[in-house]
């Protein structure tokens, strides 16, 4: 019997997500195992709507899945929609089974966060619950990198890529005047340190900046915070710290907690705005120099332009081998990479148990920043080296990159 698949994505973009989703569609053709490959028009709650694609119709040759594996965001929409407990809403499980059953689905895969798991989690517990036959299987993606069951995400290693070379960049604007300037770099990150620590791999053979790096999982202190600067001004004239969003102080509250600009996502979880801008006024006010803040908020999720080759072609790799594990039967399974090596880099892919993944964050081991809480460790950096390595040859039409075109999610 023909087997039949549904792909969905959720959460925010990435540079690589696109790329699982080619890597799936790639695998399933190769199988010859599936009659039917669809995908969810903005995630699950489109397909709740009755909104889904027929993709081997429109991606019938190898050319298209290429220039999909090389186009930023989502390609299929996303949502932030949080499913209820069958407990809580069975009436919604009964009506999305249903259109999975309609459809004749064996196979269904979602590609995305934390809160996607959690999706994937409750779909599995339903299909348990009434003996149903479907595969449920998560395919990680977020550029926080901060997913468990997993040595990194997808979509990390490119965003990370993104940050070190936009803070080069800063750096070689911070130098040119004879004057005593600050930099500050807000990076995303609300629990989780991972893409502002990337920003210690802009460091080189000229460059020692970032200066000082601050990540949430230590306690943020802003007399220390102004003591370290001193330090640094004692050997250099220009300043560029990186600081994630999400620091906190003592008490475990953000420093943006009070800001005019804070709101909350679907999930409940703080968008933050405004450290970058309130570190800039304390700065200022203790030095009295040139002081600018920097928040680079969503540039790194979609700049395909400079991809890391290695974050997309193990993206590519890893939407393969979620065919393979629902081809051997598993279901409530999370797709995932284990690291063999730093130098050759080398991983291998796995799958976990989603109840062993879901709701739980991966926040960067304390012991990977130094004891002053202001930098990275070299285990750190050793780890971060080999996720941005490689370029992708990006196609350009009339001077702008030529991606595949989105245009079914205008209507």
């Amino acid at each position: 019997m023909k087997r039949n698949c549904i792909i969905g994505q959720s959460g925010g973009p990435t540079i690589a997500i696109n790329a699982s989703l080619a890597g799936i569609i790639h695998r399933a053709k190769a199988s010859q195992e599936f009659e039917n490959v669809y995908g969810m028009i903005n995630g699950i709650k489109g397909l709740l709507e009755g909104r889904y694609m027929d993709l081997l119709e429109e991606f019938d040759d190898g050319d298209k899945i290429n220039a999909l594996k090389q186009t930023p965001a989502m390609y299929l929409g996303s949502c932030r929609y949080k499913l209820p407990t069958f407990q809580d809403d069975e009436d919604t499980y009964v009506k999305l089974f249903r259109i999975l059953k309609e459809l004749e689905i064996t196979d269904f895969f979602y590609i995305g966060g934390n809160d996607s798991m959690d999706t994937v989690m409750k779909l599995d517990d339903y299909a348990k619950y009434i003996n149903s036959d479907i595969h449920f299987i998560g395919i990680p993606k977020t550029i926080d990198n901060d997913l468990m069951g997993t040595d990194h995400t997808p979509g990390f290693g490119s965003a990370a890529k993104y940050v070190a070379a936009s803070i080069l960049e800063v750096v070689h604007d911070s130098l040119i005047y004879q004057l005593q300037s600050v930099t500050i770099i807000e990076i995303m990150g609300r629990n989780a340190g991972w893409l502002t620590a990337a920003a210690a791999l802009a460091r080189n053979e000229y460059n020692v900046a970032p200066d000082l790096i601050y990540l949430p999982e230590v306690v943020f202190d802003k007399d220390k915070f102004l003591a370290d600067i001193h330090e640094v001004m004692k050997r250099k004239r220009c300043v560029v710290i990186a600081v994630s969003e999400g620091i906190r102080d003592q008490n475990g509250h953000f420093l943006d907690d009070d800001s005019k600009y804070a709101k909350k996502d679907a999930f409940g979880h703080v968008l933050h705005s405004g450290t970058g801008k309130l570190l800039e006024s304390l700065v200022f006010k203790e030095f009295g120099c040139k002081v600018r803040s920097i928040e680079l908020n969503v540039l790194q999720r979609c700049a395909m332009h400079i991809a890391s080759k290695t974050d997309l072609d193990e993206s590519f790799v890893i939407g393969q081998k979620a065919i393979d594990t629902a081809l051997a039967n598993k279901s409530g399974h999370v797709m995932g990479f284990k690291r063999i090596s730093n130098n050759p880099y080398q991983v291998d892919y796995i799958s976990s148990d989603v109840r062993k993944i879901a709701n739980l964050e991966q926040k960067i081991p304390t012991e990977w920043i130094n004891k002053d809480g202001n930098n990275i460790t070299q285990e750190l950096y050793d780890y971060l080296f080999p996720l941005i390595q490689g370029e992708v040859n990006v196609n350009y039409q009339n001077g702008i990159p030529a991606y595949y075109s989105c245009n079914h999610l205008n209507k």
